[in-house]
Formats: C-alpha cells, sequence, structure tokens
C-alpha cells in the first residue's frame, strides 16, 4: 500500500512538471514566432445590429446648368432692358472682389448681399441665389432617387465620400421608420446615429484600373542560366514549398542527401524566379469552377511587419483564384482580391447568381459597392461570429471554415522561415505555393487528386520535381505568348 501511494505521489509530480514543461515551450514558441502584436480582426460585426452595410442604389446626377453673364448682358441690352451695376448706399457694406456669381460668373458689381452678412448672394443679372459653399461651385448635382432631393457630403473616409438624403419626407426613409420594431423604436429616439434608415450613396475616389494592376514579382536570376539543373531545381522547390521548409534547411538537406552545396540565399533567388514565372499562369488558367467560392485575409511578417494576404478559393474543386498580398487590410485590397475572382469569368461573363462568402469585415461589403459602381453584379453573404446564431451562419459556415484551413496551411508552409524580407520574396512565396496548391498537391477531399488536372503532366512526370519542371514549362510559354 505505501509503495502505491508513492507511486501515485510520483505520478503527480510528473504530471506537474510536464504541464510545467509544455507551458514553458508553449511561451518559447509564441516568442519565436512573435505573435503577441499580431493584428486583430477590429470591429465586432455582431454588435452591429443596425449597421449593416446594403448596396447603394445610384443617384440621380443632373447637371448644373452654365451662363454666361456677358452673353446674357447682351441680350438685355437688345431687348431694351439693359441691366446697370447695383447702386450701393453708403451704408451698405462692399462685397469682396474676388466673389462672383456662381452659375452665370457674374463680377462682385453685380452681386447684392441677400441676407446681410449670412453669406448669401443673390445675382442681378441670372437672379440665381448662392452661397460661397453652393452648389454651383460643382459640375453635377447628387440627388435621392427615391424623392428627388439633393443630397449632401456628411463625411469623408479614406476611400469614398459618403452622401446622404436629409429630407424627412423622403419615401425610403418614412418606410424604414415604419418598419422598426417598438423596441428598436425606443432605442432610435435615443440614439438615431445607430441605425442607417436614410437613403445613402458612397462615391469612391478609387481608380479600377490602378487597383487591377498589382505589377510583376522581380526575378533577382534568370533561370535559364542558372547553374543547378532542372532536375535540381526541382528538387528545390519541391522541398521548400510543398513540404514547407526553410531556405536554410533546404540547403542543409540537398547538401546531406545529394551531395549539393548552395546556400539558402540561392534558395530563396530561384524561388523568387519561379514565382515570377507561375504568377501569371495560375491568375490566368482556364480553371473549371464550382459555384462555392470563399474568402478571408491572413497575416504574415514581411520586412519585420505585418501584411495581409486576401485568398478567395474555390471551396468545391480546391481551386485558389485570388492570392492578393498588402499592407492594408482595406476596401482596396477586398476589391484586388475580388476582381481576381471576376477575371476567371472574362469569357463566359460573370453568373448572375455568383455568391462569395467572407466574414464580418466591411471591406467586402465596401468592395461589393464599388465594383457595382463599374458594372459587376454579385451578391456577399457575410458569417458573422463563431457561432450559429441564425440561419445565414447554419448555411454557409462550412464555406468559411474551408477557407480558414486554407489559411492555416499557407501559415504551415510560411512559419518556418519567421516572415520575409521584402514584399517581392512574400508574393514570389505565395505564387509557388498557389502553383503547388493547384496543380501539384493532391488532397483528400478530391480523393486523393490534384485540383487541376494538365494534359499530360501526370501521365509523363512521375516525380514532383519533374512535375514542377513541367509546370514551369508552361508558365513560361505563357509569358512567352504575353511578350509576343
Amino acid at each position: 500500500m505505501p509503495n502505491l501511494l508513492q507511486i501515485i505521489v510520483y505520478l503527480v509530480q510528473k504530471i506537474k512538471w510536464q504541464n510545467e514543461l509544455i507551458q514553458k515551450l508553449s511561451e518559447y514558441i509564441t516568442w519565436l514566432e512573435d505573435e503577441s502584436d499580431r493584428p486583430t480582426k477590429g470591429t465586432d460585426m455582431t454588435k452591429l445590429d443596425f449597421n449593416k452595410l446594403l448596396i447603394d442604389e445610384p443617384p440621380i446626377v443632373e447637371e448644373v446648368e452654365r451662363l454666361d453673364f456677358k452673353q446674357l448682358l447682351t441680350e438685355a441690352a437688345q431687348n431694351g432692358k439693359p441691366i446697370e451695376k447695383v447702386r450701393r448706399r453708403r451704408s451698405s457694406t462692399s462685397i469682396d472682389a474676388s466673389i462672383r456669381c456662381a452659375k452665370c460668373n457674374a463680377p462682385h458689381d453685380y452681386l447684392y448681399k441677400n441676407n446681410g452678412d449670412n453669406g448669401q448672394y443673390k445675382c442681378k443679372i441670372c437672379s440665381t441665389l448662392f452661397h460661397k459653399k453652393n452648389r454651383y461651385s460643382k459640375d453635377i448635382v447628387l440627388k435621392c432617387r427615391h424623392c428627388e432631393k439633393t443630397i449632401y457630403k456628411i463625411k469623408s473616409r479614406k476611400d469614398f465620400d459618403i452622401y446622404k438624403c436629409q429630407n424627412d419626407n423622403c419615401p425610403y426613409y418614412q418606410y424604414h421608420l415604419e418598419q422598426l420594431t417598438p423596441k428598436q423604436r425606443t432605442h432610435f429616439e435615443n440614439h438615431p446615429e445607430a441605425f442607417k434608415l436614410r437613403y445613402l450613396y458612397r462615391a469612391f475616389h478609387l481608380n479600377l484600373d490602378e487597383l487591377k494592376a498589382y505589377g510583376q514579382i522581380d526575378a533577382p536570376v534568370d533561370l535559364a542560366r542558372i547553374h543547378a539543373s532542372p532536375r535540381l531545381l526541382g528538387e528545390i522547390l519541391t522541398y521548400h514549398v510543398n513540404y514547407g521548409l526553410p531556405a536554410s534547411k533546404t540547403a542543409a538537406l540537398l547538401y546531406d542527401i545529394h551531395g549539393v552545396r548552395i546556400t539558402g540565399q540561392t534558395v530563396l533567388n530561384y524561388t523568387a524566379a519561379v514565382g515570377a514565372q507561375l504568377y501569371e499562369f495560375t491568375q490566368h488558367y482556364p480553371y473549371e469552377l464550382s459555384s462555392d467560392f470563399c474568402g478571408d485575409e491572413t497575416y504574415i511578417r514581411v520586412n519585420g511587419k505585418w501584411q495581409y494576404i486576401c485568398y478567395f478559393f474555390d471551396a468545391t474543386k480546391k481551386i485558389i483564384l485570388s492570392q492578393r498580398l498588402s499592407a492594408k487590410r482595406d476596401t482596396a485590397l477586398a476589391i484586388q482580391a475580388i476582381h481576381d475572382v471576376l477575371d476567371h469569368f472574362k469569357a463566359t461573363g460573370v453568373p448572375e447568381d455568383l455568391n462569395l462568402i467572407v466574414d464580418g469585415n466591411p471591406i467586402y461589403k465596401l468592395a461589393q459597392h464599388f465594383l457595382a459602381q463599374h458594372d459587376f453584379s454579385f451578391d456577399i453573404t457575410q458569417v458573422i461570429g463563431l457561432t450559429n446564431e441564425d440561419e445565414v451562419s447554419k448555411e454557409y459556415r462550412p464555406l468559411k471554415q474551408i477557407i480558414e484551413r486554407l489559411n492555416r496551411t499557407y501559415k504551415g508552409h510560411y512559419r518556418g522561415s519567421h516572415g520575409f524580407k521584402s514584399q517581392n520574396g512574400a508574393r514570389a512565396h505565395i505564387a509557388c505555393f498557389t502553383a503547388c496548391f493547384n496543380f501539384l498537391r493532391p488532397h483528400q477531399s478530391l480523393e486523393g487528386e490534384v485540383p487541376v488536372k494538365i494534359p499530360y503532366m501526370h501521365e509523363t512526370c512521375e516525380t514532383m520535381p519533374d512535375k514542377w519542371i513541367f509546370l514551369l514549362n508552361l508558365g513560361h510559354q505563357l509569358l512567352h505568348n504575353q511578350v509576343a
């Protein structure tokens, strides 16, 4: 009996020691990864009950009529009713010479102060009332499409300006006001800013052509002139990309097993050159796609700072459709990533029922707003929170979980490097991972098959290094055809 008690005490002490060791190892891994300052997801979208983003209906655009005061003066004189300059009393205050009519450009000599010193003026020539910040200072006027009243800019954001209809009798406003429950009505009376009941329009100042441009990945070496044989290059890519080994370990493995001495920097140079050759290939390959698309962003270290990858993914075919990297997790990144998806439908046209599954980050809805203004129509379904508290979450959460698994898969390949020294190196590694994921990596959910079968590759290439070289040759042909 005493021996049994001693054994139990010993085991308890052993378990405590193991727990302490696990805790210390966990803290050490956290320190190595340096993720104590990792980005957060930002605003908890589950708490924004009254701030759901809806697609903006385009406003009515009205061109502002412009007149020429000289022509008006000439016409008045020809009709026998010449217009004289304003005769001011000595007691009246003068009008600054810099102020001109906002509609006909008449000088200050033809202007009245219509409301004293409160800033409103009236033109004697065209009878226009205006203010220094009058609508006539613009070429167009935006009007609510529901009540045709002028909408005014109320906020300026980094990527867009927000215009609001402030007409209390607007049918749009009155309709949404009537839809409030008694509980919401009480909350609205105390916190009207928490609701979006009025007609809103977001005028973006982003350029789609500029956003589409991503730039070429710089290749530090010419693959046609490297000292390594095609077989060796394929082995480097297999170890470094397929198995996620850091460049230094890849170099060490090549020496220990194959007796080939290269440096870790050489591995990185070759990877960058391969990424430059395969990026366009992966983005423009004619994939056969399903209708299940999901997207999400994750973060990596680039030059000591966090940057963001926005992946969009065919969840059924297991094909990565977008692989954008950006220093900021903003609307521009979401627009770029979604447009990459839409670009895969260039030949057939965007399906009418295209639906993209994302999380609650508002950048995706804003991207939908922006692209809708450029005649791209698609739906965005946001899976919000971590639990299935609504029918949308129950139906679409599996797709959201699939894209999160993709993020974890990439992070597993990236983690050993502890980050990249440059954005170019990061983009090259992402491009190589995408090529491997789409064309070379078997998937259990596809019964051990690769997502995209390239004709003749799997019949003629027995080993993974040979498949890499086959893929590189196809990428080279695509680049050659584009240059030609």
